[in-house]
């Protein structure tokens, strides 16, 4: 197949479903990146022609023939060297097998097998796990017969592809869509009882957590980092309240997971069971203070739409000057999700949980909330005749009516006569607005701005 064949699969709305992750694995400087980005239809991750400059885990929703799969960029994993600019590639291949569905390892086809490939292969080869072998930077014929060189690797089989030019990618996406799993939506026992996932990095609280929310003593605690063995699903009946409890604790200790390469896997799982969620509850070791996965796991969140709770676990064993320096640093460090409510727990002793699931109803509620057009028409007359929005390149953007278009997360439309005109901080403007006016605290909302031709004069 030499085109591309993209579909969007269609599903009931509010529906939950438990993607395939697809990893792209590989030497630095083979064109992972370039290719995350022709995969993914989208320029995301950072293209530029020097080693290691992809600095972080990049991760896009992609589709394959109709199937739906989150495609995860490994140049950002970074388990093994000590300088965190450079990627280990077997800590790569590792942490993708550990999680991962699918594994796509890019070679280049340009240049002869290099030590970092022979190490990529032979770990691949037996994996047990679907593996397509891709040789990238195949340009032409000659650079496609080129790509040979691999086979002496063991290899039964390596497909030549330009991810700069397109050449082969559709027969990789096919590729990609025959190895996917068979993916179940998840509607047990209604898609009205929310998914909590409880997320955090080692030794945070979880499964205390877990085990105060079901009465009893259901996860393994302990407090070495990575006793949960996998993430477990329990449905929660507490106060009235029913909720499906997604335990990701979940940082597994395997033997072929060196020490460096728990923070790796960790942000795998976390993007598994927040796509299994409606609402995030990130678990934060008060005493230990926030850190720099913290921030990345809730700009996960924020990116897939959830909701978001911040638990600050253990303040128990803080004072209270020390508690508000912990709150305080948080909110600094997590200033991009300003809407996200901030409680303090002690998962162990019970405290604070009432307050916690009193959080998470409430932006379960608002993730859900839909306001009415009349209603919303009405605001949005009222910010536009109190703050118009600017001219921009000597055009005046017109700003016709607003509508909301979904909910989980919140989504509006604005329909204008110029969307790419509309200035950033006006943007953000009307965001504030919007949640000044109807709340919405607990949940990210999107505001999509749609072209429309104005009226003649």
């Amino acid at each position: 197949m030499s085109g591309r064949r993209r579909y969007h699969a269609r599903r009931p709305a509010g529906s939950v479903v438990n993607k395939p992750l697809v990893a792209i694995v590989g030497r630095p400087n083979v064109g992972k990146s370039t290719l995350f980005n022709r995969l993914a239809g989208q320029h995301i991750a950072i293209v530029e022609d020097v080693p290691g400059v992809t600095r972080d885990r990049h991760y896009a929703d992609s589709f394959a023939l109709g199937r739906e799969f989150v495609l995860i960029d490994t140049g950002g994993f970074d388990p093994d060297s000590n300088d965190p600019m450079k990627a280990g590639i077997t800590s790569q291949v590792r942490l993708a097998l550990e999680e991962c569905d699918v594994v796509v390892c890019v070679v280049d086809a340009t240049v002869d097998p290099l030590p970092a490939d022979r190490e990529a292969v032979a770990l691949l080869r037996d994996a047990g796990k679907p593996v397509i072998f891709v040789a990238n930077k195949a340009d032409s014929q000659a650079r496609e017969h080129d790509a040979v060189s691999y086979y002496e690797l063991g290899i039964s089989s390596i497909m030549p592809i330009s991810a700069l030019h397109g050449r082969g990618i559709g027969d990789l996406e096919e590729a990609i869509f025959e190895r996917l799993p068979e993916v179940a939506e998840i509607s047990e026992p209604a898609l009205d009882v929310p998914r909590v996932a409880i997320i955090g990095r080692p030794n945070a609280g979880k499964s205390s957590l877990v085990n105060q929310l079901c009465g009893e003593e259901r996860q393994l605690v302990d407090d070495r980092p990575g006793t949960t063995v996998d993430s477990i699903d329990t449905l929660v009946e507490r106060e009235g309240q029913s909720l499906i409890l997604i335990d990701t604790a979940g940082i597994r200790r395997k033997r072929s997971v060196k020490k460096r390469g728990v923070e790796g896997l960790s942000v795998l799982q976390a993007i598994r069971s927040i796509e299994r969620s409606h609402v995030v509850v990130l678990m934060i070791d008060a005493a230990a203070g926030i850190g720099e996965q913290d921030a990345k796991i809730a700009g996960l969140v924020h990116d897939r739409g959830r909701a978001l709770i911040i638990a600050l676990n253990k303040s128990d064993l803080l004072s209270r000057e020390a508690q508000k320096k912990v709150m305080d640093r948080t909110r600094e460090v997590l200033a991009f999700v300003p809407w996200a409510p901030m409680v303090t727990v002690s998962a162990l002793e019970g405290r604070g949980i009432k307050a916690l699931l009193g959080r998470v109803d409430d932006a379960v509620a608002e993730h859900r909330k839909r306001i009415g057009t009349a209603e919303l028409n009405r605001f949005f007359e009222e910010i536009l005749e109190k703050h118009p929005p600017p001219t921009m390149h000597h055009r005046s953007v017109r700003l016709y009516y607003i509508t909301q278009a979904s909910v989980a997360p919140p989504t509006f439309v604005i329909m204008t006569n110029s969307p790419k005109d509309v200035h950033f901080s006006y943007q953000r403007y009307v965001v504030n607005q919007i949640r000044k006016r109807f709340g919405f605290q607990g949940t990210p909302i999107r505001v999509r701005y749609r072209g429309k031709k104005g009226r003649k004069t």
